[in-house]
């Protein structure tokens, strides 16, 4: 359970701190050198164009590839967020939600908080090795958020906003310097890794220091943004939603993975992260899709904050499911 413990603590200690600097700074008890908005997005760069990148090479450097099937994996990953979205479509019909809370409750359950905290659960549960293939796991996130999520957001919010066709939104997608980084650490470690090149051991101690570090960083980002106001306000929303995150979802994508024969790879290494990365938590771009298209702002952050809270449920049992005999490993 100390895996559990640690990751609950780094998760809940970053989260608070940029609350706590958040209320500060608007109450005039600290002055900071930046403002609020400037200092967020100064963690973020820190964390997605350094810490991260750096942490992924050194993970996929030592990570084994050797069965082809491995491959699928980012398969997964796609469908699993393609298949949230629906239910989160499916949610707002069932609630009998106007069209435009169609497009928060879709981003609710498409956008999955897989880099920041997902990525940390299946380093302190797994090692490098987990790490690494979160790292394989997650690769068609942005282009599917970007070429699928948002075209699909601003045709129900009936906003007109970024309007551009699906090879601009690609281009865009891959020039993008958090999404180019991550691409090139990446396969910089593939390279590295399919080429035989022994890894230096001071990257064992790099990787150990900037996972956490990167990740504590990222949330002390979103903590800065944090709200609580009028979460009661959309109850039904959020408890549906946390049915999606925590359920549905990693069933679904469990099941695609067994079908994939995924299970039967590395000791079931490969199964244990799907069924972890399939039970994350809304991620902050539900509230960044949401304030783009002028949509139901409250909603978004209640559903993200409820789900995120439910971490301190889900880690538990999580840890549960992959120490006991129940798994089909």
């Amino acid at each position: 359970m100390d895996k559990v413990f640690l990751s609950l603590a780094l998760i809940i200690s970053g989260l608070t701190l940029g609350y706590v600097i958040q209320n500060l700074d608007r109450q005039e008890v600290i002055s900071l050198p930046i403002p609020i908005v400037a200092l967020r997005k100064t963690l973020q760069k820190m964390g997605l164009l350094f810490f991260m990148p750096i942490s992924f090479l050194g993970a996929v450097w030592i990570v084994s590839f050797e069965n082809v099937r491995v491959v699928l994996l980012p398969v997964v990953g796609l469908f699993s967020l393609l298949f949230g979205g629906m239910l989160g479509l499916a949610c707002a019909t069932l609630l009998r939600r106007k069209t435009r809370d169609k497009a928060v409750l879709y981003c609710c359950g498409a956008f999955t908080n897989i880099g920041s905290v997902g990525s940390l659960v299946c380093f302190f549960f797994f090692g490098e090795a987990g790490f690494a293939l979160a790292a394989l796991y997650k690769m068609f996130e942005d282009i599917s958020y970007y070429t699928i999520g948002f075209p699909l957001i601003r045709f129900l919010s009936g906003s007109e906003e970024q309007k551009q066709s699906t090879l601009k939104r690609l281009l865009g997608v891959i020039t993008d310097p958090f999404v180019a980084a991550a691409f090139t650490a990446f396969f910089l470690g593939l390279f590295l890794n399919l080429s035989g090149i022994p890894r230096p051991p001071v990257f064992e101690t790099i990787t150990g220091l900037f996972v956490p570090l990167g990740t504590f960083i990222l949330l002390v980002s979103i903590g800065l943004g944090m709200k609580f106001s009028r979460v009661s306000n959309y109850i039904p929303e959020s408890a549906l939603i946390s049915l999606v995150k925590f359920a549905a979802v990693p069933i679904f994508g469990c099941t695609l993975a067994y079908l994939f024969n995924l299970h039967l790879l590395s000791d079931g290494l490969v199964f244990k992260v799907v069924l972890v990365l399939t039970s994350m938590p809304v991620a902050f771009n539900a509230l960044v899709a949401a304030s783009i298209f002028d949509l139901d702002l409250d909603m978004a952050n209640s559903c993200w904050l409820v789900t995120t809270l439910g971490l301190i449920i889900v880690l538990p049992w999580l840890y549960f499911l992959l120490s006991s005999s129940l798994l089909p490993l």
